[in-house]
């Protein structure tokens, strides 16, 4: 906990050192304006016993400083390996996770946001016991709520480019959810923050 406490001291001194070169644009835009758009998602791989493959478009708009708002992604493909106690694998489940929504953020001070977003996926799941003769699959589909709600730190890399990490948790805890009674983290990088 102290480090992790550390870690975002350190990383708040950096963003108010940093704020003091940002150029303050004084002329107020009416209607839609393009440089407001925030194009950007996240990337997640992890492989061995457990892999899981996770890509999350998103796109969305700064309504105002403390404001932003947009559409969201999920695409995941996954699989998880059980074994026994000589190795040997018992079970696999296999899944693919399409689905999508919309997300919301506040942004009490320019580098941190609170993060909220509803969405819904189709889940379609693959389980293979190998511990039966024969082996035995044993297919599903269906639909999931969630709602993933937390915060998240974003760091100006340059221009309007912006590289953001976020802990969510999904509030919902539907007993199929994806994101099964985990903190959720994700890093990625946006253009317009």
């Amino acid at each position: 906990m102290k480090r992790l406490l550390l870690c975002f001291l350190l990383l708040s001194a950096v963003q108010l050192t940093q704020a003091q070169y940002y150029k303050t644009d004084t002329v107020q835009r009416r209607g839609f304006d393009p440089s407001r758009l925030i194009i950007g998602g996240n990337l997640g791989l992890a492989f061995g016993d457990f892999t899981n493959i996770n890509i999350s478009p998103m796109v969305g708009y700064r309504i105002s400083q403390l404001f932003g708002a947009g559409l969201s992604i999920n695409a995941q493909y996954g699989s998880e390996r059980f074994r026994d106690f000589y190795g040997n694998t018992g079970q696999r489940n296999q899944y693919s996770i399409f689905g999508g929504g919309v997300w919301g953020r506040v942004y009490p001070l320019d580098f941190l946001f609170i993060h909220i977003q509803p969405e819904y996926n189709k889940v379609s799941l693959k389980s293979t016991y190998y511990d039966t003769d024969p082996k035995t699959i044993v297919k599903d589909n269906y639909g999931v709520p969630s709602l993933l709600m937390g915060g998240g730190y974003t760091q100006p890399v340059g221009g309007r480019a912006a590289f953001s990490v976020m802990a969510l948790y999904d509030v919902l805890q539907d007993n199929r959810s994806p994101y099964q009674n985990g903190l959720i983290l994700r890093m990625g990088a946006s253009l317009g923050f």
